[in-house]
């Protein structure tokens, strides 16, 4: 669990702006400052071509962050933000989960730091919005919360008062978040069960290729084995590449890289073909920089997502 604590520090006519403490193992993507600028918060889902904002004054911040931890959730991210918030006397004002803010229209209709320093998974993310009143008047945060396969994402935009020495918005001097890697079938077993997807960390693909080597693969042995154990369950098997080539190309090549390993599970693993489907992202979802080589090969991928079970 991340330790996210907020102080409080009240300065002559009101409160100061407060100080989010992350793990140390986050790292400050991108910032945007302002002595004076406008925000557009969303205060509502979108819904029928449109979304519910107040445009709001003051000295802005917006901080992108990356906590380098694989299998997040959102909710691990955002849970302690929200409680500490409101013990500093924030009130909850909008709170939304993907689909139900309005999905891939709420996203990009929302103000947001750009990729890769900000990274926002289209079938995972959450916004919450909140507000404060001082004596120098209102004082409003918003926090947009996603994650990959790696890492965790925050963007923190807030918005208050002028100050002539404002606190740090987040300092990073909690100990550092850790989730271990799917190393073993009992790995890989237990982040299925407890997040619903996971990396097959073992599978390379080298770039403009969807061919799988011929050596045995731990990986899918243990996904083949889940399967086994849980037969009405069904999984998408969701290739990704990294940014070599136009989109198109990549989209369809991340789809062959899953086809391989699908194919692979039914002939020499024994899967059921009926519990598996094959899709591709393309670059669209990537874990690392796709400037370095060590980057590159971390987003050459295949992740498994479960997307039924009748239990």
């Amino acid at each position: 669990m991340i330790r996210l604590a907020i102080c409080l520090s009240v300065l002559a006519g009101g409160l100061a702006a407060q100080t989010l403490e992350f793990p140390s193992n986050a790292t400050l993507q991108a910032e945007v400052t302002s002595p004076l600028d406008s925000y557009v918060m969303p205060m509502g889902i979108w819904d029928r071509g449109e979304m519910p904002t107040e445009v709001v004054e003051g000295a802005l911040t917006q901080q992108a962050w990356r906590i380098r931890a694989q299998q997040l959730t959102t909710l691990q991210l955002l849970r302690p933000l929200r409680e500490q918030l409101r013990n500093d006397r924030y009130r909850i004002i909008f709170e939304c989960q993907t689909e139900a803010c309005g999905g891939f229209d709420f996203r990009f209709g929302t103000q947001t730091l750009s990729p890769p320093e900000m990274q926002i998974n289209l079938g995972d993310f959450r916004f919450l919005a909140a507000r404060r009143i001082g004596a120098d008047g209102p004082e409003y945060i918003s926090l947009f919360v996603s994650r990959t396969a790696q890492a965790g994402f925050v963007q923190v935009t807030h918005v208050g008062p002028v100050q002539a020495e404002a606190p740090p918005l987040v300092t990073t001097t909690a100990p550092p978040l850790r989730a271990a890697e799917a190393e073993t079938p009992e790995d890989l077993a237990q982040q299925m069960n407890a997040f619903g997807h996971a990396v097959l960390p073992d599978l390379t693909f080298e770039t403009g290729s969807a061919q799988l080597g011929d050596q045995p693969f731990p990986s899918l042995q243990a996904l083949a084995d889940y399967l086994l154990e849980f037969p009405e369950r069904t999984v998408a098997l969701v290739g990704h590449t990294d940014s070599a080539g136009d989109l198109e190309t990549n989209v369809a090549l991340s789809r062959r890289r899953a086809g391989s390993v699908l194919e692979r599970l039914v002939s020499d693993y024994g899967a059921s073909r009926r519990q598996l489907e094959a899709e591709g992202m393309g670059y669209l979802s990537p874990v690392a920089s796709n400037l370095t080589a060590e980057g590159r090969e971390a987003n050459r991928r295949v992740e498994v997502v479960i997307t039924s079970t009748a239990e």
